[in-house]
């Protein structure tokens, strides 16, 4: 679709040379000074405005063209104004930009220029849309109890949370670090119908092997030297409600014993007790370690593990869920620029494009700690692909490695820039076809040729 332009000059012969030069790509209507340029802003039709800051009536002066550009700011503000000025009104042209335009240049026209401002305008223009878009539909949809996915992966993950949440079974959590293991036990407990009760955490490779059973189970007065009183554990603060053991694969073998009584029996010992309690708790653990491979090795018992694997809920990878990534920036980047009080903070194409390529092996914690840090590290409002780090991760070639055939790089290609339009476009086809410059039938080829969701 040919975009709308809107050019504001009120020495005809410049207008007609303007619309003469740009009309094969753009849809142009003229104004000849503010008034008749009106209309055309109320509408907010024209992503893109050039504005003759010399208008009636006051043609020698910058006046009112910079009052009209104050106007456009309240009426169209998400319009991208380009100032025209005179080579010698330098003073104007900075003035203008810091009432808001996007860019200016000097007369005499060179189109080619002017086009290349444009065009950049345009892009802008979207690239703002977009941001928009994606922060409506994190506003809008997309979640489970604070977890964020619109991919077909993600909505799975969100239905199996909820059919496990109806249950009071173990559940079993695994993925790598960063996935967002917590949040699912979270989810799984604010969805149960112990949702009312306790939802207790316990990191078993973060407390000293000496001192966890202690923090699981409790203790009585005189159980062991320093025992001053007793000590109330974790099991008992999760009566009627969550248990939720993370990094389980890194619990000892004794204590994986007592967590596998717990399961079977429903009870507990304090560590120097001598009655046994009972306790209704719901059991959920979470892992990073592959536990098969660890109850093959004898680190962990294959019993305990049949009796936590009752649920399994595998937390896909950041890079399993590529139409995630702009979606959980696009929201990241809103919350914490909130945070900080920054105002409107956007990502350049380059950084879209950047955290799209990027395999993201920390995760969904590596992405938010990238922002974090370029939000720390600058002050403007657009980050690029250098603020956020990602020039420097591009996979080196040690010359150890098999090259790829024609065939195999050009598919891999084409999935790899066809899933960056999409992510860039929020998966609208149209858009992701037009910024491909293809048609979209062949967008449409390509999406069924690779099997992209």
């Amino acid at each position: 679709m040919v975009q709308k332009l809107l050019i504001i000059e009120d020495e005809k012969s410049v207008a007609k040379q303007l619309k003469w030069g740009l009309g094969e790509d753009y849809d142009i209507s003229i104004a000849y000074d503010a008034e008749q340029a009106r209309p055309f802003l109320a509408s907010g039709s024209f992503p893109v405005v050039v504005l003759d800051l010399g208008l009636p009536p006051h043609p020698d002066t910058a006046q009112e063209g910079l009052l009209l550009l104050e106007e456009i700011a309240s009426v169209s503000p998400d319009t991208k104004v380009i100032v025209t000025t005179g080579n010698a009104e330098h003073e104007n042209a900075m003035r203008a930009v810091a009432l808001g335009a996007a860019d200016f240049y000097a007369k005499p026209v060179d189109l080619k220029v002017l086009d290349f401002i444009l065009r950049r305008a345009f892009r802008l223009h979207a690239l703002e849309t977009d941001n928009r878009r994606l922060r409506h539909q994190v506003d809008q949809g997309g979640s489970l109890c604070g977890m964020l996915g619109i991919s077909e992966v993600m909505k799975g993950l969100f239905k199996q949370i909820r059919n496990v949440s109806a249950t009071d079974y173990p559940v079993l959590i695994t993925g790598a670090s960063g996935t967002g293991k917590e949040m699912a036990a979270r989810a799984v407990h604010a969805l149960s119908r112990r949702a009312k009760r306790p939802l207790v955490i316990i990191n078993c490779g973060a407390i000293p092997e000496n001192l966890l059973e202690s923090e699981l189970f409790g203790h009585e007065k005189g159980a062991f030297t320093g025992a001053v009183g007793r000590k109330t554990g974790r099991f008992e603060q999760a009566d009627g409600g969550t248990l939720f053991l993370d990094e389980i694969g890194e619990l000892p073998l004794m204590l994986q014993v007592k967590i596998l009584r717990f399961l079977q029996e429903g009870t507990i010992d304090r560590l120097g007790g001598e009655k046994t309690l009972s306790v209704d708790a719901r059991i959920i653990a979470a892992t990073n370690v592959d536990l098969e491979a660890a109850v093959k090795q004898g680190a962990f018992r294959e019993d305990l593990f049949f009796r936590l694997n009752v649920f399994p809920v595998r937390m896909p990878a950041l890079k399993e869920r590529a139409e995630d990534i702009l979606y959980l920036a696009q929201h990241i980047l809103q919350t914490e620029a909130a945070a900080l009080k920054r105002g409107q903070v956007s990502f350049l194409p380059g950084a879209l494009s950047a955290m799209t390529a990027y395999d993201w092996p920390g995760n969904v914690r590596e992405l938010q700690n990238r922002i974090r840090r370029a939000l720390g590290m600058t002050r403007g409002r657009i980050l690029s692909a250098s603020d956020l780090g990602l020039e420097e991760n591009r996979p080196e070639d040690n010359g150890t490695q098999r090259l790829p055939t024609l065939k195999e790089a050009r598919n891999a290609a084409e999935i790899k820039v066809v899933r960056q339009a999409l992510a860039i476009c929020g998966n609208n086809i149209s858009q992701a076809a037009q910024l491909l410059e293809i048609s979209r039938p062949t967008m449409h080829d390509l999406i069924k040729k690779h099997g992209i969701s």
